[in-house]
Protein backbone atom coordinates (compact mmCIF):
# COMPACT_ATOMS: atom_id res chain seq x y z
CA UNK A 1 0.00 0.00 0.00
CA UNK A 2 1.24 3.44 -0.50
CA UNK A 3 -0.40 6.41 0.19
CA UNK A 4 1.25 8.43 -2.03
CA UNK A 5 2.24 8.08 -5.79
CA UNK A 6 4.86 10.09 -6.55
CA UNK A 7 5.45 10.77 -9.89
CA UNK A 8 8.75 12.71 -12.40
CA UNK A 9 8.58 15.17 -14.91
CA UNK A 10 10.88 16.21 -17.75
CA UNK A 11 12.73 19.73 -17.12
CA UNK A 12 11.85 20.89 -20.01
CA UNK A 13 9.11 19.57 -22.82
CA UNK A 14 9.25 21.75 -26.01
CA UNK A 15 5.73 20.84 -27.44
CA UNK A 16 5.98 19.39 -31.26
CA UNK A 17 3.07 21.52 -32.59
CA UNK A 18 0.99 24.50 -31.48
CA UNK A 19 -2.05 23.01 -30.81
CA UNK A 20 -4.99 25.14 -29.49
CA UNK A 21 -7.72 22.84 -29.02
CA UNK A 22 -7.12 20.65 -25.84
CA UNK A 23 -5.76 17.34 -26.46
CA UNK A 24 -6.08 14.10 -23.91
CA UNK A 25 -2.76 13.25 -22.48
CA UNK A 26 -1.69 10.36 -20.63
CA UNK A 27 -0.95 11.49 -16.96
CA UNK A 28 0.57 9.44 -14.25
CA UNK A 29 -0.96 9.29 -10.53
CA UNK A 30 -0.16 12.83 -8.92
CA UNK A 31 -1.26 11.56 -5.66
CA UNK A 32 -4.14 13.66 -5.24
CA UNK A 33 -5.65 16.58 -3.75
CA UNK A 34 -7.09 14.46 -1.12
CA UNK A 35 -3.81 12.02 -1.34
CA UNK A 36 -5.30 8.70 -0.14
CA UNK A 37 -4.44 7.09 3.50
CA UNK A 38 -5.38 3.46 2.08
CA UNK A 39 -8.41 1.42 4.25
CA UNK A 40 -6.69 -1.38 5.75
CA UNK A 41 -7.55 -4.81 7.81
CA UNK A 42 -10.75 -6.22 9.11
CA UNK A 43 -14.07 -4.54 11.16
CA UNK A 44 -13.43 -2.93 14.27
CA UNK A 45 -15.66 -2.71 17.21
CA UNK A 46 -17.94 0.27 16.94
CA UNK A 47 -16.59 3.76 18.19
CA UNK A 48 -16.60 4.33 22.18
CA UNK A 49 -15.21 7.65 22.00
CA UNK A 50 -17.56 11.09 21.97
CA UNK A 51 -17.72 13.09 18.61
CA UNK A 52 -14.88 15.40 17.75
CA UNK A 53 -16.52 18.70 16.92
CA UNK A 54 -14.01 20.74 14.86
CA UNK A 55 -13.96 23.80 13.73
CA UNK A 56 -11.96 23.95 10.89
CA UNK A 57 -7.98 24.98 11.37
CA UNK A 58 -6.83 27.54 13.95
CA UNK A 59 -4.98 29.38 11.74
CA UNK A 60 -6.96 32.78 9.64
CA UNK A 61 -6.60 30.41 6.27
CA UNK A 62 -4.62 33.81 4.74
CA UNK A 63 -1.01 33.47 5.52
CA UNK A 64 0.89 36.13 4.74
CA UNK A 65 4.80 36.49 4.36
CA UNK A 66 7.30 39.23 3.41
CA UNK A 67 5.32 42.64 2.22
CA UNK A 68 1.76 40.83 2.16
CA UNK A 69 -0.08 42.29 5.22
CA UNK A 70 -3.23 40.56 6.56
CA UNK A 71 -6.53 42.30 5.75
CA UNK A 72 -9.11 39.35 6.65
CA UNK A 73 -10.37 36.36 5.89
CA UNK A 74 -14.09 34.28 6.06
CA UNK A 75 -12.69 32.17 9.24
CA UNK A 76 -16.18 33.75 11.24
CA UNK A 77 -18.56 32.91 8.13
CA UNK A 78 -19.97 29.70 7.09
CA UNK A 79 -19.69 29.36 3.12
CA UNK A 80 -21.88 27.85 1.16
CA UNK A 81 -19.12 26.25 -0.87
CA UNK A 82 -15.68 25.30 -0.84
CA UNK A 83 -13.09 28.63 -1.54
CA UNK A 84 -10.96 27.92 -4.25
CA UNK A 85 -9.18 31.01 -5.44
CA UNK A 86 -7.86 34.22 -4.47
CA UNK A 87 -6.47 37.20 -6.40
CA UNK A 88 -4.26 40.68 -5.04
CA UNK A 89 -5.41 44.46 -5.70
CA UNK A 90 -3.25 46.12 -7.52
CA UNK A 91 -1.95 47.82 -4.44
CA UNK A 92 -1.15 44.40 -2.53
CA UNK A 93 -3.37 45.88 0.29
CA UNK A 94 -6.47 43.99 -0.61
CA UNK A 95 -7.19 40.84 -2.03
CA UNK A 96 -10.18 38.83 -3.12
CA UNK A 97 -11.10 35.41 -2.17
CA UNK A 98 -13.80 33.57 -3.71
CA UNK A 99 -15.90 30.11 -3.19
CA UNK A 100 -16.86 27.70 -5.76
CA UNK A 101 -20.81 28.86 -5.78
CA UNK A 102 -19.31 31.77 -7.24
CA UNK A 103 -19.13 34.09 -3.90
CA UNK A 104 -16.93 36.70 -3.79
CA UNK A 105 -15.27 38.32 -0.57
CA UNK A 106 -13.06 41.22 -0.26
CA UNK A 107 -10.38 42.67 1.63
CA UNK A 108 -8.43 45.53 2.67
CA UNK A 109 -8.71 47.89 -0.14
CA UNK A 110 -9.94 45.10 -3.00
CA UNK A 111 -13.34 46.18 -3.61
CA UNK A 112 -16.62 44.12 -4.23
CA UNK A 113 -17.88 44.08 -7.82
CA UNK A 114 -20.16 41.17 -7.95
CA UNK A 115 -20.72 37.96 -7.50
CA UNK A 116 -22.72 34.74 -8.89
CA UNK A 117 -23.55 33.92 -5.27
CA UNK A 118 -27.44 34.66 -6.22
CA UNK A 119 -27.42 32.06 -9.27
CA UNK A 120 -27.13 28.52 -9.83
CA UNK A 121 -24.22 27.57 -11.79
CA UNK A 122 -23.43 24.24 -13.59
CA UNK A 123 -20.27 24.24 -13.26
CA UNK A 124 -17.99 24.91 -9.72
CA UNK A 125 -15.63 28.04 -9.99
CA UNK A 126 -12.64 27.23 -9.84
CA UNK A 127 -10.50 30.50 -9.34
CA UNK A 128 -10.60 34.56 -9.69
CA UNK A 129 -8.04 36.71 -11.83
CA UNK A 130 -8.19 40.39 -11.05
CA UNK A 131 -8.20 43.41 -13.83
CA UNK A 132 -4.95 45.08 -14.53
CA UNK A 133 -5.86 48.36 -12.51
CA UNK A 134 -7.94 45.92 -9.98
CA UNK A 135 -11.81 47.41 -10.96
CA UNK A 136 -13.26 44.47 -12.06
CA UNK A 137 -12.32 40.62 -11.82
CA UNK A 138 -12.73 37.13 -13.59
CA UNK A 139 -14.44 34.36 -12.33
CA UNK A 140 -13.49 30.57 -14.29
CA UNK A 141 -15.29 27.44 -14.19
CA UNK A 142 -14.08 24.29 -14.21
CA UNK A 143 -15.72 24.01 -17.97
CA UNK A 144 -14.01 27.09 -18.62
CA UNK A 145 -16.99 29.02 -18.44
CA UNK A 146 -16.08 33.03 -17.31
CA UNK A 147 -17.82 35.46 -15.64
CA UNK A 148 -16.73 39.23 -15.61
CA UNK A 149 -17.28 42.25 -13.50
CA UNK A 150 -16.31 45.75 -12.48
CA UNK A 151 -14.47 46.70 -15.93
CA UNK A 152 -13.78 43.44 -16.33
CA UNK A 153 -14.57 42.49 -20.05
CA UNK A 154 -15.77 39.33 -21.71
CA UNK A 155 -13.67 38.17 -24.40
CA UNK A 156 -14.91 34.55 -24.49
CA UNK A 157 -14.78 30.99 -22.77
CA UNK A 158 -14.70 27.36 -23.55
CA UNK A 159 -18.11 27.16 -21.90
CA UNK A 160 -19.65 25.44 -24.56
CA UNK A 161 -16.81 23.51 -25.99
CA UNK A 162 -16.49 20.42 -25.14
CA UNK A 163 -13.18 19.79 -23.28
CA UNK A 164 -11.45 17.09 -22.99
CA UNK A 165 -9.89 17.96 -19.69
CA UNK A 166 -11.47 20.74 -16.92
CA UNK A 167 -9.85 23.84 -16.31
CA UNK A 168 -7.47 24.28 -13.60
CA UNK A 169 -6.02 27.95 -14.80
CA UNK A 170 -6.45 31.55 -15.70
CA UNK A 171 -4.32 34.51 -16.26
CA UNK A 172 -4.81 37.79 -18.42
CA UNK A 173 -2.85 39.97 -20.41
CA UNK A 174 -0.81 43.26 -19.10
CA UNK A 175 -3.89 45.25 -20.70
CA UNK A 176 -6.71 43.35 -19.59
CA UNK A 177 -7.86 42.95 -22.85
CA UNK A 178 -7.53 39.51 -23.15
CA UNK A 179 -6.63 36.42 -21.22
CA UNK A 180 -5.68 32.59 -21.35
CA UNK A 181 -7.69 29.21 -20.04
CA UNK A 182 -5.08 26.68 -19.69
CA UNK A 183 -6.83 22.76 -19.14
CA UNK A 184 -5.20 20.31 -16.79
CA UNK A 185 -3.40 18.27 -20.12
CA UNK A 186 -1.88 21.67 -20.80
CA UNK A 187 -4.45 22.64 -23.55
CA UNK A 188 -4.31 26.53 -23.89
CA UNK A 189 -7.27 28.57 -25.05
CA UNK A 190 -6.93 32.61 -25.78
CA UNK A 191 -9.24 35.05 -25.62
CA UNK A 192 -8.90 39.00 -26.75
CA UNK A 193 -5.63 40.29 -27.41
CA UNK A 194 -4.13 37.00 -25.32
CA UNK A 195 -1.59 35.72 -28.27
CA UNK A 196 -1.39 31.31 -28.22
CA UNK A 197 2.19 30.49 -27.78
CA UNK A 198 1.93 27.07 -27.51
CA UNK A 199 0.47 24.24 -24.91
CA UNK A 200 1.24 20.29 -24.15
CA UNK A 201 -2.55 19.55 -25.52
CA UNK A 202 -0.61 17.24 -27.60
CA UNK A 203 2.14 15.93 -25.34
CA UNK A 204 2.23 12.81 -22.88
CA UNK A 205 2.20 14.32 -19.43
CA UNK A 206 3.37 12.34 -16.42
CA UNK A 207 1.65 14.59 -13.91
CA UNK A 208 -1.63 16.97 -15.02
CA UNK A 209 -1.03 20.78 -15.30
CA UNK A 210 -2.27 22.71 -11.98
CA UNK A 211 -1.47 26.26 -13.83
CA UNK A 212 -0.18 29.05 -15.56
CA UNK A 213 1.56 32.34 -15.43
CA UNK A 214 2.89 34.65 -18.19
CA UNK A 215 5.87 36.47 -18.55
CA UNK A 216 6.21 40.21 -18.23
CA UNK A 217 5.27 41.15 -21.86
CA UNK A 218 2.43 38.84 -22.54
CA UNK A 219 4.36 37.11 -25.26
CA UNK A 220 4.73 33.97 -23.42
CA UNK A 221 3.57 31.81 -20.79
CA UNK A 222 4.58 29.06 -17.84
CA UNK A 223 2.94 26.08 -17.52
CA UNK A 224 3.60 24.04 -13.94
CA UNK A 225 2.58 20.68 -13.26
CA UNK A 226 1.66 19.03 -10.22
CA UNK A 227 4.89 17.10 -10.25
CA UNK A 228 6.62 20.46 -10.56
CA UNK A 229 7.59 19.92 -14.08
CA UNK A 230 7.74 23.44 -16.05
CA UNK A 231 6.52 23.91 -19.56
CA UNK A 232 7.86 27.66 -21.31
CA UNK A 233 6.31 28.87 -23.96
CA UNK A 234 6.63 32.57 -26.24
CA UNK A 235 9.28 34.43 -24.47
CA UNK A 236 9.08 33.15 -21.27
CA UNK A 237 12.32 32.01 -19.78
CA UNK A 238 13.02 28.56 -18.07
CA UNK A 239 14.65 28.97 -14.60
CA UNK A 240 14.40 25.65 -13.28
CA UNK A 241 12.01 22.70 -12.40
CA UNK A 242 11.59 20.21 -9.90
CA UNK A 243 11.20 17.59 -12.90
CA UNK A 244 12.91 14.38 -11.73
CA UNK A 245 13.07 15.76 -7.79
CA UNK A 246 10.70 13.42 -6.44
CA UNK A 247 8.47 15.61 -3.95
CA UNK A 248 6.15 15.04 -1.15
CA UNK A 249 2.56 15.96 -1.69
CA UNK A 250 2.08 18.20 -4.94
CA UNK A 251 2.72 21.77 -6.43
CA UNK A 252 -0.75 23.40 -6.03
CA UNK A 253 0.06 26.21 -8.27
CA UNK A 254 2.79 28.89 -9.98
CA UNK A 255 3.16 32.27 -9.75
CA UNK A 256 5.78 34.64 -11.76
CA UNK A 257 7.93 37.46 -9.90
CA UNK A 258 6.78 41.30 -10.94
CA UNK A 259 9.98 41.31 -13.47
CA UNK A 260 9.18 38.01 -15.18
CA UNK A 261 13.05 36.67 -14.61
CA UNK A 262 11.46 34.28 -12.10
CA UNK A 263 8.59 31.84 -10.61
CA UNK A 264 7.52 30.41 -7.14
CA UNK A 265 5.77 27.06 -7.45
CA UNK A 266 3.85 26.66 -4.42
CA UNK A 267 3.37 23.06 -2.91
CA UNK A 268 -0.22 21.56 -1.18
CA UNK A 269 2.21 20.84 1.87
CA UNK A 270 2.87 25.13 2.30
CA UNK A 271 6.73 24.25 1.13
CA UNK A 272 7.42 27.17 -1.64
CA UNK A 273 10.26 26.36 -4.38
CA UNK A 274 11.78 29.31 -6.00
CA UNK A 275 13.65 29.71 -9.28
CA UNK A 276 15.13 32.76 -11.05
CA UNK A 277 14.93 36.04 -9.05
CA UNK A 278 11.81 34.74 -6.21
CA UNK A 279 12.80 34.57 -3.36
CA UNK A 280 11.50 32.85 -0.46
CA UNK A 281 9.95 35.14 2.24
CA UNK A 282 8.66 31.96 4.36
CA UNK A 283 6.26 28.88 4.30
CA UNK A 284 4.35 26.67 5.87
CA UNK A 285 6.11 23.26 5.89
CA UNK A 286 5.58 21.93 9.32
CA UNK A 287 6.54 18.22 9.61
CA UNK A 288 3.67 17.11 12.43
CA UNK A 289 0.90 18.58 10.78
CA UNK A 290 0.15 20.12 7.20
CA UNK A 291 -2.92 21.96 5.81
CA UNK A 292 -4.11 22.18 2.29
CA UNK A 293 -2.54 25.22 0.71
CA UNK A 294 -4.48 25.85 -2.69
CA UNK A 295 -2.96 29.09 -3.73
CA UNK A 296 0.10 31.69 -4.08
CA UNK A 297 -0.22 35.14 -4.61
CA UNK A 298 2.91 37.42 -4.60
CA UNK A 299 2.36 41.10 -3.62
CA UNK A 300 2.65 43.55 -6.50
CA UNK A 301 6.57 44.14 -5.46
CA UNK A 302 7.18 40.52 -5.51
CA UNK A 303 8.67 40.82 -1.78
CA UNK A 304 5.84 38.89 -0.46
CA UNK A 305 2.93 36.55 -1.16
CA UNK A 306 -0.19 34.95 0.25
CA UNK A 307 -0.90 31.46 1.06
CA UNK A 308 -4.30 30.40 1.01
CA UNK A 309 -5.63 27.22 3.00
CA UNK A 310 -9.33 26.87 1.84
CA UNK A 311 -10.34 24.40 4.69
CA UNK A 312 -9.84 26.94 7.52
CA UNK A 313 -12.91 28.43 6.09
CA UNK A 314 -16.42 26.66 8.15
CA UNK A 315 -17.76 25.19 5.12
CA UNK A 316 -21.95 24.18 5.09
CA UNK A 317 -22.35 23.07 1.55
CA UNK A 318 -25.29 24.66 1.50
CA UNK A 319 -24.44 24.99 -2.35
CA UNK A 320 -25.44 24.32 -5.49
CA UNK A 321 -27.88 22.42 -3.07
CA UNK A 322 -28.70 22.05 1.13
CA UNK A 323 -26.12 19.19 2.68
CA UNK A 324 -27.66 16.23 4.19
CA UNK A 325 -26.77 15.26 8.03
CA UNK A 326 -24.11 13.26 7.18
CA UNK A 327 -22.30 16.27 4.92
CA UNK A 328 -22.74 18.41 8.03
CA UNK A 329 -21.39 15.78 10.49
CA UNK A 330 -18.08 15.50 8.25
CA UNK A 331 -17.78 19.28 7.13
CA UNK A 332 -17.81 19.74 11.43
CA UNK A 333 -14.74 17.56 11.86
CA UNK A 334 -12.52 19.22 8.69
CA UNK A 335 -9.34 19.62 10.66
CA UNK A 336 -5.88 18.41 11.46
CA UNK A 337 -5.99 15.57 13.19
CA UNK A 338 -5.58 16.18 16.68
CA UNK A 339 -4.23 12.66 17.59
CA UNK A 340 -0.50 11.96 17.95
CA UNK A 341 1.71 8.95 16.84
CA UNK A 342 1.73 7.39 13.48
CA UNK A 343 -1.58 7.13 11.80
CA UNK A 344 -3.66 7.79 15.01
CA UNK A 345 -6.90 9.19 14.97
CA UNK A 346 -10.11 10.05 16.64
CA UNK A 347 -11.95 7.77 14.92
CA UNK A 348 -10.39 4.28 15.71
CA UNK A 349 -7.02 2.16 16.20
CA UNK A 350 -3.98 3.67 15.15
CA UNK A 351 -4.29 2.95 11.24
CA UNK A 352 -5.06 3.63 8.27
CA UNK A 353 -8.44 5.58 8.57
CA UNK A 354 -10.20 6.55 6.14
CA UNK A 355 -13.11 4.48 6.33
CA UNK A 356 -12.86 4.83 9.91
CA UNK A 357 -13.91 8.36 9.67
CA UNK A 358 -16.67 7.61 6.83
CA UNK A 359 -18.40 4.89 9.04
CA UNK A 360 -17.57 7.68 12.32
CA UNK A 361 -19.28 10.38 10.24
CA UNK A 362 -22.25 7.32 8.69
CA UNK A 363 -22.46 5.88 12.27
CA UNK A 364 -23.31 9.54 14.13
CA UNK A 365 -25.92 10.45 11.44
CA UNK A 366 -27.79 7.76 12.52
CA UNK A 367 -26.66 5.21 9.67
CA UNK A 368 -26.17 2.09 11.51
CA UNK A 369 -22.88 0.41 10.02
CA UNK A 370 -19.66 -0.74 11.87
CA UNK A 371 -17.04 0.87 12.07
CA UNK A 372 -14.67 -0.50 9.45
CA UNK A 373 -11.16 0.24 8.70
CA UNK A 374 -11.47 -1.94 5.18
CA UNK A 375 -13.16 0.40 2.09
CA UNK A 376 -14.07 -3.16 0.92
CA UNK A 377 -15.91 -3.74 3.99
CA UNK A 378 -18.18 -0.49 3.58
CA UNK A 379 -18.73 -1.61 -0.34
CA UNK A 380 -19.88 -4.97 1.23
CA UNK A 381 -22.09 -3.66 3.94
CA UNK A 382 -23.69 -0.85 1.60
CA UNK A 383 -24.55 -3.89 -1.04
CA UNK A 384 -26.36 -5.80 1.76
CA UNK A 385 -28.21 -3.47 3.97
CA UNK A 386 -28.74 0.01 1.23
CA UNK A 387 -27.44 0.55 -2.05
CA UNK A 388 -23.97 0.81 -3.85
CA UNK A 389 -23.54 2.84 -7.12
CA UNK A 390 -21.31 2.55 -10.36
CA UNK A 391 -18.66 5.11 -11.17
CA UNK A 392 -20.41 6.39 -13.84
CA UNK A 393 -23.70 7.20 -11.97
CA UNK A 394 -24.55 10.67 -10.19
CA UNK A 395 -24.15 10.29 -6.09
CA UNK A 396 -25.94 12.65 -3.47
CA UNK A 397 -24.63 14.14 -0.95
CA UNK A 398 -23.94 11.71 2.05
CA UNK A 399 -22.80 9.06 -0.27
CA UNK A 400 -19.06 7.50 0.16
CA UNK A 401 -17.19 7.46 -3.03
CA UNK A 402 -14.85 4.78 -3.16
CA UNK A 403 -11.74 5.09 -4.74
CA UNK A 404 -9.49 2.08 -6.54
CA UNK A 405 -10.88 -0.77 -8.82
CA UNK A 406 -12.72 -2.56 -6.67
CA UNK A 407 -13.79 -4.18 -3.29
CA UNK A 408 -11.60 -6.84 -3.18
CA UNK A 409 -8.56 -5.84 -1.04
CA UNK A 410 -6.22 -3.15 0.10
CA UNK A 411 -4.81 -3.29 -3.03
CA UNK A 412 -7.57 -2.28 -5.15
CA UNK A 413 -10.37 -0.32 -2.83
CA UNK A 414 -7.17 2.05 -1.58
CA UNK A 415 -9.33 5.43 -0.15
CA UNK A 416 -12.90 6.39 0.54
CA UNK A 417 -14.02 10.08 1.25
CA UNK A 418 -17.97 11.60 2.08
CA UNK A 419 -19.83 13.46 -1.16
CA UNK A 420 -20.26 17.00 -0.05
CA UNK A 421 -21.36 18.70 -3.15
CA UNK A 422 -22.96 17.58 -6.57
CA UNK A 423 -22.88 20.16 -9.45
CA UNK A 424 -24.98 20.12 -12.22
CA UNK A 425 -21.95 19.06 -14.96
CA UNK A 426 -20.99 15.99 -12.29
CA UNK A 427 -18.05 18.11 -10.07
CA UNK A 428 -18.15 16.71 -6.28
CA UNK A 429 -16.78 18.20 -3.31
CA UNK A 430 -15.83 15.66 -0.88
CA UNK A 431 -14.50 15.62 2.76
CA UNK A 432 -12.02 12.85 3.35
CA UNK A 433 -9.94 11.78 6.49
CA UNK A 434 -6.94 10.22 6.33
CA UNK A 435 -6.05 12.40 3.37
CA UNK A 436 -3.57 15.70 2.41
CA UNK A 437 -0.24 16.15 1.94
CA UNK A 438 1.17 16.05 5.64
CA UNK A 439 3.82 13.50 5.63
CA UNK A 440 2.54 9.47 5.63
CA UNK A 441 0.45 8.70 8.88
CA UNK A 442 0.17 12.47 9.61
CA UNK A 443 -2.63 12.63 7.61
CA UNK A 444 -5.94 15.27 8.42
CA UNK A 445 -9.67 15.69 7.18
CA UNK A 446 -9.56 17.75 4.56
CA UNK A 447 -12.09 19.23 1.99
CA UNK A 448 -11.27 18.08 -1.88
CA UNK A 449 -12.66 19.30 -5.23
CA UNK A 450 -14.60 20.30 -6.70
CA UNK A 451 -13.12 17.41 -9.19
CA UNK A 452 -14.84 15.77 -12.25
CA UNK A 453 -15.20 12.01 -10.84
CA UNK A 454 -14.59 10.54 -14.51
CA UNK A 455 -10.80 12.67 -14.06
CA UNK A 456 -10.78 10.97 -10.64
CA UNK A 457 -7.24 9.78 -11.87
CA UNK A 458 -5.66 12.93 -12.38
CA UNK A 459 -6.83 14.87 -10.01
CA UNK A 460 -6.40 12.18 -7.10
CA UNK A 461 -4.35 9.29 -8.55
CA UNK A 462 -7.16 6.97 -8.01
CA UNK A 463 -10.17 6.30 -9.92
CA UNK A 464 -13.67 5.94 -8.43
CA UNK A 465 -15.14 2.08 -8.99
CA UNK A 466 -18.80 2.99 -6.66
CA UNK A 467 -20.39 4.89 -4.48
CA UNK A 468 -22.18 3.33 -1.47
CA UNK A 469 -25.24 4.94 -0.57
CA UNK A 470 -26.36 5.50 3.27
Amino acid sequence: MAAVALVLASLLVIPVSAEVAARPAVAQPLGGRGVPGPGAGGAAAPPSYQPVHGAAYANPGVLNYGDAGFYGAPTNLQLASPAVGMASSPTGSGYWIVTADGGVFAYGDAAFYGSLGSLNLYAPVVGITATPDGKGYWLYALDGGVFSFGDANFWGSTGGIRLWQPIVGMAATADGKGYWLVASDGGVFSFGDAGFHGSTGGIQLWSPVVGMATSKDGNGYWLAAGDGGIFTFGDATFYGSLGGIPIAGWVAGIAATPTGLGYWLANANGDIYHFGDAAVYGDDLNAARTEVISNLVPTPSGHGYWLLEPDAFPTVFSRPAAASSVVSVAASQVAADPETGYFCNPYGPCEEWCALFATWVWNHSGVPIPSYAFVGDVYTWAARYTAVLPPTAAPAPGDSVLYGTGPENADTAVHMGIVAQVWPDGAIDTIEGDAGPAPVGAYNVIINGPYLPSDSVNYNGYPVFAYAVP
